[in-house]
């Protein structure tokens, strides 16, 4: 059996944390290319021409920041 120190069972809960929030994030963006309206809201930037578009969904990252903004301070109260 092959001993490993403290240092290397600490990394290795980070990186399994870390691809945890990975996964976790992967799954949203799949369900939130179904919900109807995200990424189309009023207040996002489109700019399209010959054969360039520019996209930029302002309001939808406000959108999402302060729902983020609200979980995480939910959760950081205990």
């Amino acid at each position: 059996m092959i001993m490993v120190d403290d240092g290397m069972q600490h990394i290795g809960r980070i990186l399994l944390l870390i691809g945890i929030i990975i996964a976790v994030i992967g799954g949203i963006i799949l369900i939130a290319g179904r919900i109807p309206g995200i990424g189309r809201l009023p207040g996002d930037i489109v700019i399209q021409k010959k054969n360039f578009t520019f996209y930029f969904p302002l309001a939808t990252s406000i959108i999402i920041s302060i729902i983020l903004s609200l979980l995480f301070w939910l959760l950081g109260r205990r």
